[in-house]
């Protein structure tokens, strides 16, 4: 698709540099060669790396997706836990309920 004929249109904006800057990243990491991009103009690359890079970016995307819901959900959680805690009384116990290090969502990645 030529310059001008651009028809995606993003959804959040202010997205847009991070999301140019992801595509350049993502490029480096791959090793793929962008020396053909002249300007901002990808015409010039495989349809094998331009799709490498893309799908790349949606997979990161995804995970991101992915871990925000799963730390809201834990967040939910703990709050949910901690209104019971002082409904039933236990608002005094609430300190003594130790925190648990070994909790941490940012660890699930490395495990799984």
């Amino acid at each position: 698709m030529g310059t001008g004929q651009k028809r995606n249109s993003l959804v959040v904006k202010e997205a847009a540099n991070a999301l140019h800057n992801m595509k350049y990243e993502i490029s480096k990491e791959l090793n793929i060669d962008t020396t053909p991009i002249v300007g901002d103009y990808w015409g010039y690359m495989t349809s094998r790396d331009c799709g490498a890079v893309g799908g790349h970016m949606v997979k990161r995307m995804i995970e991101a997706a992915e871990r925000s819901i799963a730390e809201q959900a834990f967040s939910n959680v703990q709050s949910g836990f901690k209104a019971g805690l002082q409904a039933g009384g236990f608002q005094q116990q609430q300190d003594k309920v130790p925190s648990n290090p070994s909790l941490n969502l940012n660890s699930l990645d490395k495990i799984y």
